[in-house]
């Protein structure tokens, strides 16, 4: 009876060893069909736009009131205090980094004419 006891506690011990590894090799699969259409960029390349994406915020000036909109709200105990924050300048930290990058590539139109 403890033989095919430990027996069956041993084939449930290697079958979920195997579902395991199973359930790896199949995420690993999902990542590899999700990355197949995805159009290929060197890591050169990517450093290039990491440091056009740096300096392009970098250059924007977080601390000007102005780039926010502020709500403001009576406290229980009367004080005022700040309800909600949106940041409302999202164009103005796009455009230099796309500029950046612009500037940094030769930029190819690989788009189709569709009406043709």
């Amino acid at each position: 009876m403890s033989e095919s006891k430990e027996l069956l506690e041993a084939t449930i011990k290697g079958l979920e060893e195997k579902v395991n590894q199973l359930n790896d090799d199949l995420a690993i699969k999902k990542r590899q069909l999700e990355d197949v259409n995805k159009p290929k960029l060197n890591q050169s390349t990517l450093e290039i736009i990491y440091d056009c994406v740096t300096e392009g915020i970098e250059e924007f000036d977080f601390s000007d009131e102005e780039n926010y909109d502020f709500e403001y709200e009576l406290d229980y105990d009367g004080r005022i205090r700040t309800n909600n924050i949106e940041f409302n300048s999202c164009d103005y930290v796009r455009e230099p980094i796309i500029r950046l990058i612009e500037n940094k590539f030769n930029i190819i139109d690989d788009t189709e004419d569709e009406s043709v």
